[in-house]
């Protein structure tokens, strides 16, 4: 059923996409950039569903509850308190530990506003559970989504980082001027 509404999506929108087999891995880190507008998370749902791959994704708590909370679930959201001081990585890391399979969905600048440098979440998610880092991506621009590249992190960040801003430089976001390409 997503198979063919992620199909049915990126068809009606006129997007491609590029997921190859060799990043369909059981446990993943999911690098989620550019991420400027909330039909990123439309796109970037129909990708991994065209591709057969159930994406699960942090989202504020008060999503996954109420009438609204069974649609977000549904689409992969895992509801986090962020009103208390919890540590996401450690959080994160015990999703991977309990989970045969886990393909997780972080977006990098943490909002879709414009911020100075990204997130480094995911990094220390990806270094303590180790698992590799999949690269997605969304180019407005040439409407082509998917995942580019995976790494796997060796543990020094400002090298990791070159290697992951490197790849996300020629990526064009919907709102441009919300997108920082200098993420470190």
């Amino acid at each position: 059923m997503k198979k063919l509404v992620g199909r049915f999506v990126l068809f009606l929108f006129g997007w491609k996409y590029t997921y190859p087999e060799e990043f369909k891995v059981d446990k993943c880190v999911m690098l989620a950039a550019p991420h400027t507008s909330n039909w990123d998370l439309i796109y970037a749902l129909a990708v991994y569903w065209r591709a057969g791959v159930k994406p699960q994704f942090l989202i504020k708590s008060f999503y996954t509850k109420g009438l609204h909370g069974f649609i977000f679930r549904w689409l992969g959201g895992i509801g986090v308190d962020r009103s208390k001081h919890n540590n996401m990585v450690d959080y994160a890391v015990s999703l991977f530990e309990a989970n045969d399979k886990l393909a997780l969905g972080v977006p990098a600048e943490g909002t879709r506003k414009r911020v100075e440098k990204w997130k480094t979440g995911f990094y220390h998610i990806a270094c303590k559970a180790n698992v590799p880092v999949c690269l997605c991506f969304l180019d407005y621009k040439y409407k082509i989504a998917g995942v580019g590249k995976m790494i796997m992190l060796t543990g020094n960040f400002e090298e990791d980082m070159i290697v992951i801003q490197d790849f996300y430089k020629d990526k064009n976001a919907k709102f441009p001027e919300l997108y920082n390409k200098r993420i470190f």
